[in-house]
């Protein structure tokens, strides 16, 4: 079986993760579920600590019994380690927009609604943003609404935030000191000019860019044995599109 685009980003996503207590999941959120459960089954192999995972679509995998109150208090309570979020758009200070564009009452788009994406920013230590549409439409120079800023005054105590913003094209690491994204890596047939092409906010671009590593033997062994039909109890058509895991009835 070949790479999938998907896998690459599975275990991009898991590195950025590393070794934590706690990783939490929202609603529609296939690739950081499959990293979460990676980083898991990593820790399981090494017999090493595991970490929790709570996917907050999943009987199984979320240990919160009163979904999104718990995952607050548990947040707050400095419990949760790893969040990620996402927007319709966001823009090269990290801030997203999840409410719409236009004129608030009678708006050009409206997305979702924000829920309570602006206060697991400020209290995860580590929130991973994720996009897998990269293009100038999402990617934009500054938000139309700001949902959750990136960075805050220096005088307002905040002690989580946006680490990185990895989308279907690259990887981009999060400068909070400089309140901007740094391209760290690029992934495979994708190149830089590309990515200055289809992102609409400047960034700090290196010198010398690598490319995303693609997992290794053991990695991708664990994703399609061990997470895969995991996986299939949340997501089932993203687990057979990828993985060909078919989910029992």
């Amino acid at each position: 079986m070949s790479l999938q685009s998907e896998e690459l980003l599975i275990a991009a996503v898991a590195d950025l993760i590393g070794d934590v207590r706690h990783i939490a999941v929202g609603n529609a959120s296939p690739i950081p579920a499959a990293a979460a459960l990676l980083c898991r089954a990593r820790a399981n192999s090494r017999s090493q600590r595991p970490p929790y995972v709570s996917l907050l679509q999943s009987r199984k995998h979320n240990f919160f019994t009163d979904g999104g109150v718990e995952l607050f208090d548990c947040a707050g309570q400095g419990r949760m380690d790893v969040f990620f979020l996402s927007g319709g758009e966001i823009d090269g200070e990290g801030n997203i927009n999840l409410v719409g564009i236009g004129d608030h009452d009678k708006p050009q788009v409206r997305f979702p609604g924000s829920f309570g994406s602006a206060y697991l920013y400020f209290v995860v230590p580590k929130v991973i943003l994720f996009r897998t549409e990269h293009s100038r439409r999402t990617l934009v120079p500054k938000v139309s609404f700001v949902s959750a800023p990136g960075v805050s005054d220096p005088k307002v105590y905040r002690s989580g935030g946006p680490v990185a913003l990895i989308t279907n094209r690259c990887l981009f690491a999060f400068d909070k000191e400089r309140r901007c994204f740094r391209l760290q890596s690029v992934h495979p047939g994708h190149g830089i000019d590309e990515i200055v092409e289809h992102t609409g906010f400047d960034f700090v671009r290196p010198d010398r860019v690598p490319e995303t590593p693609a997992p290794d033997a053991q990695t991708l062994r664990l994703m399609r044995e061990v997470v895969a039909p995991e996986l299939a109890e949340v997501y089932p058509q993203f687990a057979e599109k990828v993985f060909g895991i078919v989910k029992a009835a």
